[in-house]
């Protein structure tokens, strides 16, 4: 059979370009790329594929009842909640028990600014935004250097109130927000690099201007290459015509949704989302990011689930402890796994090697609140996953005594080998998470 000729890392970050249509298609993770133990760059000394970082986030808070399992260890029974992770039990930790005290520290804003500020930064509201550097921006300061992006900010859902720190999970510092790219026409524009008229005003594919480099590049490949080469192209194009045929009104932002609300089809977009994230991550042009489902405080109606009467924050005050409530909750954050269990799905299908994106990516996903009727900031709940440098012990539920930011501690450290000395209220990481 033939096989392919070694490509170096660069040709991995450069993937094909075309300098005057300003389109820019990353290679994906090739066989040639790697050496015979499928555990190093073709080119290069023994290295391992670079570790990614993944924070998810959604707004309000969750039924505990419904979503933490009801017994420690391993092989725990998944509540109705976390149905969804039944195929990835061998790829996550489920943790609760996490506090949020900077949440609880005296100053400005309601509990929803002020969760939302300690959640992401671990320190307190400003009166304006967060109070200084989110934890992706940070573990971006020793992992992001070397790729195209920094960190990328992925969003989805649009509704929260107005303000600054609902509306962002990313910061680059005190009151610095960096929103998140919530229109899947835009966040196609930026991966991909193509910046003139936009591509979904042509009447030719992005693919078009390329397919000339595509084929003298196959000429090196041998035919497992080619065949993820056509993959990563045919994927590609998928997108195109997946984005191009949203409605018109999903290529705006909504400044401020109609009393009706928005009612857009979320889960359609969040998958494309999903889909370019993994894109920017298999391509090396991005080693963190992160991706908020819905806002803080989020007023998102969904219809897909057939619940528009209220939006979401609504519903999580309104009769919250009645069975009809609890169980509407129970749906809306079923569909929150969903769409996890859809991006874990996503990356575990990405071969880098002998392995897989996921093998090499750390996630943690965390929700804005506990309980959400009474903003319940202890005792919160998180899902860490991945397989990054091989740390994280799969299949468990722990209980833990300690606060967020010792989780953040413990993925740095353990999964990510940043030698991050501290985060604000954190201490020391996580006993029984990491290996």
């Amino acid at each position: 059979m033939l096989k392919s000729k070694p490509l170096t890392r660069r040709r991995l970050l450069k993937g094909i370009t075309l300098s005057g249509s300003l389109v820019r298609l990353g290679l994906p993770p090739l066989d040639a790329m790697f050496n015979p133990h499928g555990t190093a760059y073709a080119a290069a000394a023994a290295q391992k594929p670079e570790t990614r970082f993944i924070l998810w986030f959604n707004g309000n808070g969750i039924p505990e009842r419904y979503w933490i399992p009801a017994r420690t260890g391993e092989n725990f029974d998944l509540p109705p909640c976390l149905a969804p992770l039944g195929p990835f039990r061998h790829d996550i930790h489920v943790v609760s028990g996490l506090d949020n005290p900077a949440a609880r520290m005296a100053g400005p804003g309601n509990d929803h600014h002020r969760s939302m500020s300690g959640l992401m930064t671990g320190t307190p509201f400003s009166g304006r935004g967060a109070g200084g550097p989110s934890i992706d921006q940070v573990l971006a300061s020793h992992l992001g250097g070397a790729s195209r992006f920094r960190s990328l900010q992925v969003g989805v859902c649009q509704e929260s109130h107005g303000e600054s720190i609902q509306r962002n999970m990313s910061w680059a510092g005190y009151d610095r927000a960096l929103p998140p790219e919530i229109i899947p026409h835009n966040l196609f524009d930026r991966v991909f690099g193509a910046r003139d008229l936009g591509w979904v005003n042509r009447k030719k594919s992005i693919l078009d201007t390329v397919m000339a480099e595509a084929a003298d590049l196959g000429d090196e490949l041998g035919a497992a290459d080619r065949r993820r080469l056509d993959d990563h192209l045919s994927s590609i194009r998928d997108l195109e015509r997946s984005i191009a045929s949203l409605p018109p009104e999903y290529a705006r932002q909504v400044p401020e949704p109609e009393s009706g609300g928005d009612m857009r089809d979320y889960p359609r977009i969040a998958k494309l989302q999903s889909d370019l994230l993994v894109h920017a991550l298999a391509t090396g042009q991005t080693r963190v990011a992160s991706y908020m489902l819905t806002k803080c405080q989020s007023l998102v109606r969904m219809p897909w689930l057939g619940y528009t009467a209220l939006r979401h924050h609504d519903y999580t005050h309104t009769n919250a402890d009645s069975p009809e409530a609890q169980r509407i909750m129970r749906d809306i954050c079923k569909w929150h796994i969903e769409e996890f269990a859809y991006l874990l799905a996503r990356l575990k299908s990405v071969p880098e090697g002998n392995r897989t994106l996921l093998d090499s990516t750390a996630l943690i996903y965390i929700h804005e609140h506990a309980e959400a009727n009474p903003h319940k900031n202890n005792g919160l709940t998180a899902i860490v996953a991945g397989h990054a440098n091989d740390k994280l012990l799969t299949n468990r539920y722990s209980k833990v005594a300690g606060t967020v930011s010792d989780l953040y501690l413990t993925v740095a450290r353990g999964m990510l080998a940043v030698n991050l000395p501290t985060f604000p209220t954190g201490a020391a990481p996580l006993e029984g998470i990491t290996a």
